[in-house]
């Protein structure tokens, strides 16, 4: 491999940047291709979206002959907000499934060990704990406090961001009063439709625990599904 490209996959891996080496079989020449990349035009633009969702490497055969696609994408972390019941539900449903969980809460009577054991649990305030931990488009954000105070900021930082998942609990009529404060900050309201709320899956969900299947439902889908195009 060159020497370069190597350096710059081990630099992508070490901030979480998605990228894909491309190997053509028979001749050896190679190229990385970053998810942030304008790959549109590319013959192989479909098979990268692909990639990037899966996260699968493998031997892809194209129009111009076959090549190996070496795929590097960061592990999906769920960032839960809210140390709340639906959120110890959530918590070992996401971990089995393979996220890197991170609860958040400032508040402290919620956010303890006993509630959370075993848990990367930060009884701090989102704003303190993003700037250490930034988002970015392999973590998913799940707001489930119902205190604007709390559950604002994060959002609007997953917005920006580009979150693969961004969920808010509450129902429609709390929902717009949220995004009216999201306009009085200088949200951009097209990127409003990215806000899953009332979050998760419509599966009639009423318990806790339900609710966190739910969630966990959309977040799954989120990250391995395509968004619908209109017919």
């Amino acid at each position: 491999m060159d020497l370069t490209l190597l350096s710059s996959l081990n630099r992508d891996r070490a901030t979480r940047r998605a990228s894909i080496l491309v190997t053509d079989m028979a001749t050896g020449g190679q190229r990385l291709v970053r998810r942030e990349d304008d790959y549109a035009s590319d013959p192989l633009a479909h098979e990268f979206e692909k990639r990037f969702r899966s996260g699968k490497s493998g031997a892809v055969q194209s129009e111009s002959g076959d090549v190996f696609m070496t795929v590097s994408v960061p592990a999906p972390r769920l960032v839960i907000i809210g140390a709340v019941h639906i959120s110890q539900a959530l918590v070992p449903m996401a971990k089995i499934a393979g996220l890197d969980v991170t609860v958040i809460d400032p508040r402290t009577a919620f956010a303890t060990e006993d509630r959370f054991p075993g848990s990367t649990l930060k009884a701090e305030w989102p704003e303190d704990v993003l700037k250490e931990t930034p988002l970015d488009a392999y973590t998913a954000v799940a707001a489930v406090t119902h205190d604007p105070k709390i559950d604002d900021f994060p959002l609007i930082e997953a917005l920006k961001t580009g979150c693969f998942y961004i969920g808010a609990l509450g129902s429609r009529k709390t929902h717009g009063k949220r995004l009216e404060r999201f306009r009085e900050a200088g949200v951009d309201p097209s990127c409003f439709d990215q806000i899953d709320a009332p979050i998760g899956l419509d599966i009639g969900a009423a318990s806790p625990e339900e609710i966190a299947v739910a969630v966990l439902g959309s977040v799954i889908t989120a990250l391995r599904k395509a968004p619908e195009t209109p017919a």
